[in-house]
């Protein structure tokens, strides 16, 4: 198991994390992927899993239930009808019942391996470091794609500033409280490093290799994040130049005698 600072250590019967992840039509993905989970999440200690299912047409529901039975850690919520990727991940932290969430997508893509390293950076920074985020090496999406993706990393990058190369990868780790503080707003998961860095708090990186999706196709569209993607950017370097330090203050008097 990893040692902890003292601060950081669990209390008897907490849970150490709760991995979050959004799913939309992933039935032939997830069992893999859950049995994936369960031994890379042991060694931290307690620990649960919420698939956040995103209105799936398919037997998502059916194969979660299905792996529920013998798994009282791995949890469903399920969204009547699709509100988008940024929303699942919001529901599923909403729910969380630990207060260090790790994410990470649905497809395959993702290695849960790694998650045990983002924690431990996370846990090793301090109160002050809010989040660990992963940043793809070796990516085995098509080449248009990686040029595309290489593009608007370099644009984002100039525009916030915020020492990340690759925001939209999924394996992140990050405090809860300091995620439900955040303004929220769809496509939020592709910009936590630059939120972060806004509202006060350390990021650190780690390298993740990334991997082949196991089945099927994206069912969150390139194109349409890409046309989003430029309003989100002009609205989030707005509320980045709009931030203020908080000038709040209590003043602390000697007790009387």
């Amino acid at each position: 198991m990893t040692n902890l600072p003292l601060q950081e250590q669990p209390v008897a019967g907490d849970l150490v994390i709760s991995v979050v992840l959004p799913v939309k039509n992933e039935a032939q993905n997830i069992a893999a992927l859950v049995r994936e989970l369960e031994v890379a999440l042991a060694p931290l200690g307690p620990f649960e899993v919420i698939y956040v299912n995103d209105g799936s047409t398919d037997t998502t529901a059916d194969v979660l239930l299905d792996l529920a039975q013998s798994r009282p850690w791995l949890r469903q919520i399920r969204h009547a009808q699709s509100a988008g990727q940024s929303a699942a991940v919001r529901t599923g932290v909403k729910a969380a019942q630990a207060s260090i969430i790790g994410t990470l997508d649905g497809d395959g893509q993702n290695d849960p391996a790694y998650i045990p390293e983002l924690y431990r950076r996370l846990v090793a920074g301090g109160p002050r470091m809010g989040l660990a985020a992963g940043q793809r090496v070796g990516r085995r999406d098509s080449r248009f794609k990686k040029v595309q993706s290489r593009i608007a990393n370099a644009v984002r990058g100039y525009i916030l500033r915020d020492g990340t190369r690759d925001s939209g990868c999924g394996l992140k780790v990050f405090r809860r409280e300091a995620f439900l503080s955040l303004p929220y707003f769809d496509a939020i998961h592709r910009f936590l490093p630059a939120l972060m860095i806004r509202d006060g708090y350390l990021v650190c990186h780690a390298d993740v290799v990334d991997r082949p999706r196991m089945h099927g196709r994206s069912n969150y569209g390139f194109w349409k994040r890409a046309r989003q993607g430029v309003v989100d950017l002009a609205g989030l370097w707005w509320l980045i130049k709009r931030r203020r330090p908080d000038p709040v203050a209590e003043e602390v008097f000697p007790d009387a005698h």
